[in-house]
Order: structure tokens, then C-alpha cells, then sequence
């Protein structure tokens, strides 16, 4: 499977476009601004994008969803949790200045430990709230894409409307069980791996030790 990211808009973003080439299917994740990019991308990937998969509805995340799903018309997964945060979009981005498009709510439900699909791959859903009550993360074929729930080096938000920590402490721990060599694939900044994290990351640490014993 070939993973293509993208750094998009003024929060830089991680986009993900993942691909099979066999199949000739595509799936982006994540397409949070700078769509006419994203567009060509898929365009002159060679293959036909099946869906928009988003691992939360914060607005720095959906920005071109509305755009794709125009000019591609694809069906967009999102958990009904973060159904009020999508339709919350515009205000969302008007708070930090940013122009923003809203688009229709998303019809498909991601749910806990459903299996999704690009081509022949496959990919769990994993329900990770805490940055945001609707967030999960989609692991297979050795990668995590995780959202805003943990960065190289840090974790996502708990402070934001509809956040907790506790649920963000609870997600951490299930990431943290997944295998080290696990590549990790966050909404922001570097790539990294489980491994990586809980031997460097100071808001892992605490959960690095509980697997020690």
C-alpha cells in the first residue's frame, strides 16, 4: 500500500492519501484545507477514490471535504459522536480567522472496531476520544493513523470544547498496547512509532512503565 501525506493549511495539517495501486483504489484521510491540491493528487494518483475517512470533525481536518466530495462524490465516514463538531465547522474556523466552506454531515458511521477497507487492505477502527468525542483511529498493515490524539514527542489537546482527559489517558493506553514497531501516523508534525513514544515521550512514560511490569 503506498501512503502519501500532505501538510495543508495555516495549522499545517497531516492529510493522508493511502492507495493500492493493484486495485487502483484510494482513500484520503483527513483533507483539512488546500483542496485543489489534494485533487490533483488523487487525479494523477491513477486511482479512483472510493472515500473520505476523518479521524475527528475539529475544522483544521474537514476543510475540503466539501470540496473532494464535489468533485469526486465519495462517501464521507466520520463517528456520530463528532457529528456536532462537522456541523460546528464554520464557527469553528471563524474563531481562529480562517475562511472555511461547510459542507453537508457526513452519512457513514465509523464504529468501534468496524473494518474498513482500501482495495485489498483493511483497517480497524479504534474509538480513541479525549481530543475530541467522536475521534478514532484507524490501524492496519502496520500503521496507526492517529489523528490529534498523539504526536511525536507530545499528545493532543484536552482543554478544547467537548475534550476530556480522562478519555484522552484511556485512549493513550490503548495506542500504547498496539506493537512497538507500529508507525504512527499523527494529524500534525513527524511521523514516529509506538516504540518511539513510550520510550521518549514525557506524557507517555507512566504508561511505558505499567507495561514493564
Amino acid at each position: 500500500m503506498q501512503v502519501v501525506s500532505f501538510e495543508v493549511g495555516p495549522l499545517m495539517e497531516n492529510a493522508y492519501l493511502l492507495v493500492d495501486p493493484v486495485a487502483r483504489e484510494a482513500i484520503m484521510v483527513d483533507p483539512g484545507d488546500d483542496g485543489d491540491r489534494l485533487v490533483r493528487a488523487i487525479e494523477g494518483s491513477g486511482a479512483s477514490l472510493e472515500a473520505i475517512w476523518l479521524t475527528h470533525a475539529h475544522f483544521d481536518h474537514i476543510g475540503a471535504v466539501g470540496q473532494l466530495r464535489r468533485r469526486f462524490d465519495v462517501p464521507v465516514f466520520l463517528h456520530e459522536d463528532d457529528l456536532a463538531l462537522f456541523d460546528a465547522g464554520p464557527m469553528q474556523a471563524a474563531a481562529w480567522g480562517i475562511p472555511f466552506a461547510g459542507d453537508q454531515a457526513p452519512r457513514r458511521r465509523f464504529r468501534e472496531g468496524d473494518l474498513v477497507k482500501v482495495g485489498r487492505f483493511s483497517f480497524e477502527v479504534m474509538h480513541t476520544p479525549g481530543h475530541a468525542p467522536g475521534h478514532v483511529t484507524l490501524v492496519g498493515q502496520g500503521i496507526a493513523l492517529v489523528g490529534d490524539c498523539l504526536f511525536a514527542g507530545s499528545v493532543g489537546r484536552s482543554d478544547l470544547p467537548l475534550a476530556s482527559p480522562a478519555d484522552l489517558d484511556r485512549s493513550l493506553a490503548r495506542l500504547a498496547a498496539l506493537p512497538p514497531e507500529t508507525r504512527v501516523l499523527p494529524g500534525h508534525g513527524p511521523e514516529t512509532t509506538i516504540g518511539r513514544e513510550l520510550r521518549t515521550n514525557p506524557f507517555l512514560q507512566h504508561l511505558a512503565v505499567s507495561q514493564r511490569r
